[in-house]
């Protein structure tokens, strides 16, 4: 598992649900403009959209390191022209912006969008999202070392009550224990019963 940045993938996901949402909610239905200013405000302080700012740079360096592959003799051309052609759709940007506040506007009323954002600008908001990766990341170890002992006492169980009805049958492989230095294995690992 990668701890990278939990609570923007939480943002994401709710960004996803928002815009799903969206899609049923009454889509004929008007947005005003302060409700999307609103909008605009609680994905701001979630930092719903950070993460969608690499879009643009990873097309623009995948596009080159591709070109320039095909085309090594126009390396210093490509690089040129995908920089400037990069640089003149940048402001397409703010369509992004304006789709997520949309999608937001559509699964939120504009009090619950205003809470929201309030929320995430308050010290206590700022600090939740400061440190959910950290949580996030001890969240990550507590279910992981849980899902190790269940995984090991349900094996056990299993072999035990096993062995009294086919005493020959072959038992689980046994569990295996969380490292010495406290780190818990990424997920246990279970054989499949011999058939």
């Amino acid at each position: 598992m990668v701890p990278f940045n939990r609570s923007r993938r939480v943002v994401a996901a709710l960004a996803a649900v928002a815009i799903l949402a969206g899609g049923s909610f009454a889509s004929a239905q008007e947005i005003s403009e302060a409700h999307l200013k609103a909008a605009r405000a609680a994905i701001t302080s979630i930092r719903a959209t950070d993460s969608m700012d690499s879009i643009l740079p990873q097309a623009n360096q995948m596009l080159k390191i591709e070109l320039i592959q095909k085309n090594p003799n126009l390396e210093e051309d490509i690089v040129r022209i995908v920089d400037e052609e990069t640089l003149a759709i940048a402001p397409r940007r703010g369509d992004l912006e304006k789709e997520v506040a949309t999608a937001f506007a559509k699964a939120f009323t504009e009090q619950e969008l205003t809470e929201i954002a309030a929320f995430h600008n308050s010290p206590t908001g700022k600090k939740f999202l400061s440190d959910s990766p950290i949580v996030g990341r001890e969240v990550s170890k507590a279910v992981d070392i849980w899902q190790l002992g269940i995984a090991r006492d349900l094996s056990q169980a299993v072999a035990k009550k096993l062995a009294e009805v086919a005493p020959a049958a072959q038992p689980p492989a046994p569990v295996e224990a969380p490292p010495a230095n406290g780190q818990a294995p990424a997920s246990p690992t279970l054989t499949p019963p011999a058939q």
